[in-house]
């Protein structure tokens, strides 16, 4: 199956990667992609295990699982990034996430701030 990313790429060359292995995701935008698509699947261990530890919502994954399976994904579209790449500790990616809920499209619009935790990439929340 194509990627839910957007990536135009067979999933397992994708982000499936990423979500065998989080160290695959070597830049801000890919980790971004790869928990797009674990929302897509509904993957609540990854989106935990993606998320910063400080900011980590453990309490809530089971709620995130049922509200991402409950909607119908539409596309993702990255519209910026500032840093985030390989060599950099921190990065921020903004893009759209359109999904399909109570019978009409929406939008989550969202700049999001990455930091590395340990090497790896990880989500720490909305940019400031």
């Amino acid at each position: 199956m194509d990627c839910p990313c957007g990536s135009h790429k067979p999933y397992a060359d994708c982000c499936g990667k990423a979500h065998k292995d989080i160290s695959t995701a070597t830049t801000a935008e890919q980790l971004m992609r790869s928990r797009y698509s674990a929302f897509v699947l509904g993957n609540g261990n990854y989106l935990m295990d993606s998320h910063h530890s400080s900011t980590r919502p453990t309490k809530e994954k089971k709620a995130i699982e049922v509200w991402a399976k409950s909607v119908s994904w539409i596309r993702l579209e990255v519209l910026d990034k500032e840093k985030g790449r390989i060599n950099d500790q921190k990065g921020t990616v903004t893009f759209n996430a359109y999904f399909f809920e109570n019978g009409k499209v929406e939008v989550i619009h969202e700049k999001s701030e990455f930091v590395k935790e340990n090497g790896l990439w990880m989500y720490l929340g909305l940019a400031k």
